[in-house]
Order: structure tokens, then sequence, then C-alpha cells
């Protein structure tokens, strides 16, 4: 009897559009970024109380972000099933790069929904002003897709081919170049393409597209502060 695989439109919401009504509200200080532009742009133009972590930072240089960094190597998974843990980088593009892989690729086979959550949570900010964990983990099925998915031993995985920063964020950079230094959470848009195969034999290919906030505090190691809605050019 010919195995039945789940359609392409039902797997995991490693795409824009997944998001829908599953997403919870997204805190105060992000929340007009990500309807509009995108976190950092608006974080860029805000005024607030500072920063909340223990030392502040020295101001980045005022025309550009962090300069680059080697892509260093990935922190091995640890009790969080097939998620692989957070590159120890300090340059936003490339760790959006990280991110976006990690976001589109899975194995149910290995790795329970739980466990999955809480790997991609080893991804985030640790301070909860600047967070947005909801519309990251938006991106996982629910529980009942996910049982679904592994019972075809659904797995997926990515090869990212690019990552910017958007116009926008780049335009809202050069208008007021040391507005960064308040939370130093960048936009970065990153395209790939997600690979996926089930039992059977089955499988497919798709482009991806997401723009992700990160905080990238200098002297500190990135993180991933939220998923935006839209894609930003």
């Amino acid at each position: 009897m010919r195995q039945k695989r789940i359609p392409t439109h039902a797997l995991p919401a490693y795409r824009t559009g997944y998001l829908g009504g599953r997403r919870a509200a997204i805190a105060a200080v992000v929340v007009a970024a990500l309807l509009v532009i995108t976190v950092a742009v608006a974080l860029l133009s805000s005024s607030g109380s500072g920063d909340t972590s223990p030392e502040r930072a020295a101001p980045a240089p005022a025309s550009s972000p962090p300069p680059a960094e080697p892509a260093p190597r990935p922190v091995p998974p640890s009790q969080s099933g097939a998620v692989p843990g957070p590159p120890r980088i300090g340059e936003p593009v490339a760790f959006a790069k990280a991110a976006a892989k990690m976001l589109w690729s899975y194995d149910t086979r290995t790795t329970s929904r739980n466990q999955q959550l809480r790997g991609m949570r080893t991804w985030m900010i640790s301070e909860s002003r600047y967070a947005d964990w909801a519309s990251v983990a938006g991106l996982v099925p629910d529980p009942l897709l996910w049982s679904r998915m592994a019972d075809q031993d659904q797995r997926a995985t990515a090869r990212v081919t690019e990552g910017h920063f958007p116009a926008a964020f780049k335009r809202a950079l050069a208008e007021d170049p040391t507005a960064i230094t308040e939370a130093y959470v960048y936009a970065v848009t990153v395209t790939g393409k997600q690979k996926i195969a089930w039992n059977k034999r089955g499988g497919g290919a798709e482009e991806r597209a997401v723009t992700l906030a990160v905080q990238c505090r200098p002297g500190r190691a990135c993180s991933l502060a939220a998923v935006a809605p839209r894609v930003a050019p």
C-alpha cells in the first residue's frame, strides 16, 4: 500500500506564513517594530531606560555594525535532542545565518517536540525586554502535527545561501548611528533552501527566507531575539 506523505504545506512552519493565530502577544518593547518593519528598526528609533546588563558596553562604530569574525564551531547538542547549540560568534549576519539554519532543520526520528523547543530556547537572549520567544516557538508545529510527522520519520536539513541587513534597517542606522547602542539588536534577512525527507524515500525542497532580530553586544556572543512576521527586503 502506498505510503501517504504529509503535504509540503503542512510541514513545520520554518517559513514566514506558519505563525498565523498561534503567536502570543509580543513583548511591548518589540511589538511596534515587528508589525511595521522589524524589531531592530523600532529599537533604533525608540528611547528607553538604557542598557539592562550589569556593564554598559562602549558604543559601536557610528557608520557600521561590529566587524566580521571567523565563523566558529557550533556548540555540540546537549540534552536538546538533535538541535545544535548556538555558536559563540559576535557578528550579526553570521549569527543570523546560523540561527536560520537551525530554525529550518529538524529530525522527528531523534528529537521530540519538547526537545526541539528546549534546543531552540538556548539560542534566545536573556534580556526579557527584547526577547520574543513566542515568535520563535510559533515556528514549531503543534503536538498533533509533530506526532504525525514523526510517524513518517520526517526530517529536514537546510542550506543558507545569503544574509544581509534589510534596507529599512540600514536607513535607520544611517539616520541615527548611535541608537543601536541602546540594545544592540540588529535585523538580518536570511535566504536559503530547506530539504525535506520522510520514509519510503519521499522528499522535496523549498526556498526559504526569514528576517531575524539578533542581539550582538560588543564583547559578547550574539543571541536570537525574535522572528519577524514578514520578510524584510
